[in-house]
């Protein structure tokens, strides 16, 4: 890649980063430590549910950039029984999932504490939000947000805790999936991982 596309590519990640770092902060200022498990426990506790959809185990892999250094990514991610959040058209789901983002040569972080060869193994839980009834092509799309833990410290993720947003479509069998993993600028570096991902996945 020439300079003037190197940059262009820089700049375009950039903004895609800051865009999905300002709403990873703001989520990560209001849910850290046991303060999410509490919130989440409670406030879905408090409301009454009812199951919807049947649980999912499903497979996914992909390309991870952090800035224009593209590396592999792959998950298994389970999703348990789909529930109504009180009267309202939205619902939620426990999402779990457990990660590998390999590691890349980039040669000027070869001498930064923080460098980008390590691979990062991690573990997430959080909630899969959807809206809508059973028909309406909106009823495949859904969010998610998963605070994790990861083994690892790299110019993309520094430290032992990472917040995932994940943006998705599920289809019977597939899921597409475009996900942001970063710390919310609550520890630097904190250029985060930016993927890609198709999947597959089965009813268990």
């Amino acid at each position: 890649m020439n300079s003037g596309g190197k940059q262009a590519c820089r700049r375009s990640h950039v903004a895609v980063r800051a865009a999905a770092h300002r709403i990873v902060k703001d989520a990560a200022y209001r849910m850290t430590g046991q303060s999410v498990a509490l919130a989440v426990g409670l406030g879905l506790a408090l409301v009454p549910t009812r199951t919807l959809a049947e649980k999912q185990l499903g497979i996914e892999s992909g390309r991870s950039y952090m800035d224009c250094a593209s590396t592999s990514a792959v998950f298994i991610e389970a999703v348990f029984d789909e529930r109504h959040i009180g009267t309202s058209r939205f619902t939620w789901s426990p999402d779990v999932s457990m990660g590998w983002i390999g590691g890349r040569n980039v040669d000027r972080y070869r001498y930064s504490p923080y460098r980008a060869t390590d691979p990062i193994w991690l573990i997430a839980g959080g909630a899969r939000i959807r809206y809508g009834g059973a028909i309406g092509w909106f009823r495949s799309l859904y969010f998610s947000f998963q605070p994790a833990m990861h083994s690892g410290r790299t110019q993309a993720l520094s430290s032992a805790y990472e917040f995932v947003s994940t943006l998705g479509w599920q289809g019977h069998h597939w899921n597409f999936q475009i996900r942001h993993i970063s710390n919310g600028s609550l520890h630097e570096p904190n250029r985060g991982e930016t993927m890609l991902l198709i999947g597959i996945a089965f009813n268990f």
